[in-house]
């Protein structure tokens, strides 16, 4: 073996031993980074599961990442999604105008809402007042011209996420409805439709596009949005009941993006404040993820 062979091949040694190095060093801080969200999860008076994703290398935290929880205002990424495919077949438009009718009234602080019957919405802004603003009247109407939750579900159904469907004023969703609410869902399948939605899987890489961008524009930042530097961009959403909170977030971290879904149920605390146990959790987790992978 000549000088030049010898060389090489002690840098081949050398370059593998300090990629399994660094393999097992990433290993043991994704470790210490489970022990503390455990630690957290332990803390919490309820039920608590996380799901945690680091794009680039593929590795996962999971924790009670496969039970079931209600959505809240989460079920409306889904029907997003719906809506998205059926504007690829062309059977709605983006720049379609819609006619509200009371019956779609659904009570609460919402802007459609507050329409009077005859008025005209376009379904662009229907979909942001949806995804963006959370607006529960304007999913609903979503959810209709969608063909219901059971088309949302058969989506879910055909890209592999088996526990997230739509309940509500779904049939034969009824006794599902009463246990989980509007939608149900697991950390797991949730992160990995945000994932899906930004690697350009779901309908096709066009429309996924633009499903993230919405996603991109939430109002509500108070949670898991407040913890990353506002010059990162996030997709998000996040859901909110009594006695459930939960937030799916995608952070665009300079070569390090990761997913992470955090979802409640059973909670003692249901006060609706800032310091609600939920909230405080939703925090916590992104604190951790974002000191881990973003700096």
């Amino acid at each position: 073996m000549n000088k030049g062979n010898v060389r090489f091949s002690m840098i081949a040694v050398v370059l593998m031993a300090f990629t399994a190095m660094n393999s097992i060093a990433q290993t043991n801080e994704l470790d210490l980074l489970q022990t503390d969200l455990k630690q957290l999860v332990s803390d919490f008076n309820g039920d608590a599961g996380i799901y945690v994703k680091h794009l680039p290398t593929g590795r996962m935290i999971e924790i009670n990442a496969d039970t079931i929880f209600p959505t809240a205002s989460m079920i409306k990424v889904p029907i997003m999604a719906r809506i998205f495919e059926m504007m690829e077949s062309e059977e709605l438009h983006y720049d379609s105008t819609h006619v509200y009718e009371n019956r779609l009234f659904y009570p609460g602080a919402d802007v459609v809402a507050s329409f009077k019957e005859g008025e005209t919405l376009s379904l662009h802004k229907m979909l942001f007042l949806s995804v963006s603003f959370s607006d529960n009247t304007a999913s609903l109407w979503l959810q209709e011209l969608g063909g219901t939750g059971t088309m949302v579900n058969d989506l879910m159904g055909r890209l592999g996420l088996k526990h997230t469907r739509v309940n509500s004023r779904t049939e034969g969703r009824q006794e599902a409805f009463r246990q989980y609410g509007w939608g149900q869902t697991t950390p797991r399948e949730m992160g990995t439709l945000l994932e899906m939605i930004y690697s350009g899987d779901v309908v096709n890489e066009k429309q996924s596009e633009e499903m993230y961008r919405l996603l991109s524009k939430s109002l509500w930042d108070k949670e898991a949005l407040s913890q990353v530097p506002k010059h990162i961009n996030v997709a998000s959403k996040q859901g909110a009941v009594n006695a459930s909170k939960s937030e799916v977030f995608l952070v665009n971290a300079p070569g390090n993006d990761y997913v992470v879904c955090v979802i409640t149920k059973n909670q003692v605390d249901r006060r609706w404040e800032d310091d609600n146990e939920g909230y405080v959790l939703i925090r916590s987790v992104s604190k951790l993820l974002w000191d881990h992978f973003g700096k």
